[in-house]
Parts: structure tokens; sequence; C-alpha cells
């Protein structure tokens, strides 16, 4: 292994993505031959140990790496491991050996799609918001959204310390005095999609994330999960 920033050395190992390591090393649960490291120029070579939390990271070579889809069921959290024992995503798939992290999130309340890897890069990839990967969900909301609604929530809404970039909104269906829609989106900010139907003033009571760029869930069973294939790894390149 060549020399590389401790960083790229963590997602490369499928620690996280490199955001996500290096507020790993900016809480000091990183160390380097032994030593607790904080600095984010610090570089690495194949002659060095590298520890999270005290247990040795390994940088794994492609061919281990391993991508899947799984059909979340709500009432799951969209981490490793939840600080009120929720239930987490990795719990449903057990089988798979080799530790996996969530690309992105989906909220405790949200169902459908997410990938599962060890492929930190990968997560970058699909996590970073100048890629702009499209991300569909379908909700049924509260109301009927009116033309000048809908035009708001696609030009781009101020919520909170942001305003979202242009997406999509659609009516699939009107149920007495809800609505099914399906919205696309690019980014993944936290409760994004429930914040920006809110602004416009709509609750969104269920919601369901139906695809990501050319990956959809189609008929994968709640709560199971499948691999990707090559081919669909690629396309998500």
């Amino acid at each position: 292994m060549t020399q590389m920033r401790l960083q790229k050395f963590l997602a490369h190992a499928g620690v996280a993505s490199r955001r996500a390591s290096e507020e790993l090393i900016r809480q000091g649960r990183i160390a380097v031959n032994g030593k607790t490291v904080t600095d984010m120029g610090v570089t690495v070579g194949e002659n060095d140990t590298v520890a999270l939390d005290g247990r040795l990271v390994t940088n794994k070579e492609t061919d281990d790496k391993i991508y899947i889809i799984l059909n979340k069921p709500v009432g799951y959290v969209s981490t490793v491991k939840d600080q009120f024992g929720r239930p987490a995503v990795t719990d449903l798939v057990k089988d798979i050996q080799s530790r996996l992290y969530p690309v992105g999130r989906l909220d405790y309340d949200t169902s459908g799609l997410i990938i599962l890897t060890n492929d930190g890069e990968f997560t970058y990839r699909l996590t970073h918001p100048k890629h702009e990967i499209n991300k569909v969900y379908e909700a049924m909301i509260s109301g009927v959204p009116n033309r000048a609604e809908a035009e708001r929530f696609e030009a781009g809404l101020e919520i909170e310390d942001y305003v979202t970039s242009p997406a999509r909104l659609e009516i699939l269906e009107i149920k007495g005095e809800n609505a099914v829609i399906r919205v696309t989106v690019h980014e993944g900010k936290n409760r994004q999609v429930r914040k920006m139907c809110k602004a416009i003033g709509h609750q969104v009571l269920t919601l369901k994330r139906v695809s990501i760029g050319p990956i959809a869930l189609k008929d994968l069973p709640e709560g199971k999960w499948r691999k990707l294939t090559p081919e669909e790894v690629k396309s998500l390149y």
C-alpha cells in the first residue's frame, strides 16, 4: 500500500465516508501505531497499524467489497449502533460476516430502499451532494398540494439554515382528504422530505424510498435484502 491520508485509508477500509472518518479523527477515536491522532494531515503506509476505538482496521482489497440493498421497515434506525437500543438496519443482515455501514440514512419512521456496504469510497460517491444522485420517495400526505405549493416545492424551499435544491413533486393519487405523491430529490439532509412537505403545509403520514439513482426497490420484500450485481454497482458510478 502506498502512503495515503488517514481519512482516505479509513474510507477504503469501509469504516466510514471520508467526511465521517475526519470526524472520527477529530473525536480522538483513531490511533496510528498505538498513538491517538487528531491531525487531518496524517498519512499511513503498509507498515503502519491503524485502530478505531482500540480495534485494528484493515484495508481490504476491492474483491472483498460487499454491496447490498435492503428494504428497511419502519422502526429501524439507519446506524450501526443506536444509543437508545433501538433495532438497526444492520440487525437485518446478520448473516453477512463483513461489517457493513449504511450509505446515507432513512429516519426511524421511514421505510424503503437503503444500501449497505463496506466500501467507504462508494459511500462517499453516493452521499456527496456534488454527484447529484436522484433519490425517489413515495409519500402519503395530508391534504392535496395545489399548483402554487408544488411550484414552491420544486423551486427550492428555505428550511432552517439552508435552501433546498430544485426537486420534483408528482401527485400519484388522491385518497379522500389525503394525497399520494412521488418526490425526487438529490440531497439527503436530515428528514428533508418531511420538512419540505411541512413547509408547503402538508404533513407526511407515511414515507418510503423507492429508488436511488438507477437502483429500484421493485418487489424486494420488506425486511429483506439482496446483493447488488456488479453491473448495478457500476451504474451507480
